[in-house]
C-alpha cells in the first residue's frame, strides 16, 4: 500500500473482529508515565491513560478480540517492569488481554522485524530508532498480514497471562 498509513485511532473505531498488538522492544522512548514511575511518584492513571481508555474500551465492549503480547528480555529492563506495573491500570482496564513471553522462549518463533498493530485485516508496522523513538509506520500487504497473524498467535500460545507472569 502506498501513501499515508491509516491512523490507528480510526482503525480502532471501526474494528469489528480483532485487534492484536505485538511488542518486542525492551524500551520505548517518550512516555511521561515512565518518567513519573522512574521518579517514584504516583501515576495519575486517569490523566496519563484516559485517552487510551476512552479509545480502547468501546472496542473491547463491542466484543472485539483485543489482545496484546509482549516479547521481553529477562531479567527485564526498567521499562518493561514499568509496563508490567501499569498494565492493570492501562491495558487490562481498557479491556485488553495481555500475555508476556520471555525472549529466551521465543527462539523458534518466526517474528517480524518490527512491532505491529493488526486491526481486522490491516497490519501497521511500527518503526523505531535504535534508542526507542517512534519514527514511522508502514502498512503491510497480504503476505505480511498472514505472517503477522501467525507470529502473534505463536507468541500468544507460548506466552503467560499477565495475572500469572512474574517478571524476572
Amino acid at each position: 500500500m502506498t501513501g499515508q498509513p491509516p491512523a490507528l485511532d480510526e482503525l480502532l473505531a471501526d474494528a469489528a473482529r480483532r485487534v492484536l498488538h505485538l511488542e518486542m522492544r525492551d524500551h520505548y522512548e517518550g512516555s511521561p508515565a515512565y518518567a513519573t514511575w522512574l521518579a517514584g511518584e504516583p501515576i495519575d492513571y486517569a490523566a496519563m491513560y484516559g485517552p487510551w481508555l476512552a479509545m480502547a474500551r468501546p472496542v473491547a465492549a463491542r466484543g472485539v478480540d483485543f489482545r496484546r503480547a509482549r516479547v521481553v528480555s529477562e531479567p527485564v529492563s526498567s521499562y518493561v517492569r514499568f509496563e508490567y506495573d501499569v498494565t492493570p491500570h492501562a491495558n487490562l482496564a481498557a479491556g485488553e488481554r495481555v500475555r508476556w513471553l520471555p525472549r529466551n522462549r521465543a527462539s523458534e518463533v518466526h517474528l517480524p522485524g518490527n512491532d505491529f498493530w493488526l486491526v481486522d485485516d490491516v497490519v501497521l508496522f511500527s518503526l523505531f530508532s535504535g534508542d526507542g523513538v517512534r519514527v514511522g509506520t508502514v502498512v503491510g500487504g497480504a503476505e505480511a498480514l498472514a505472517f503477522a497473524v501467525e507470529a502473534f498467535e505463536a507468541v500468544w500460545t507460548l506466552g503467560t497471562d499477565h495475572a500469572d507472569y512474574k517478571p524476572a
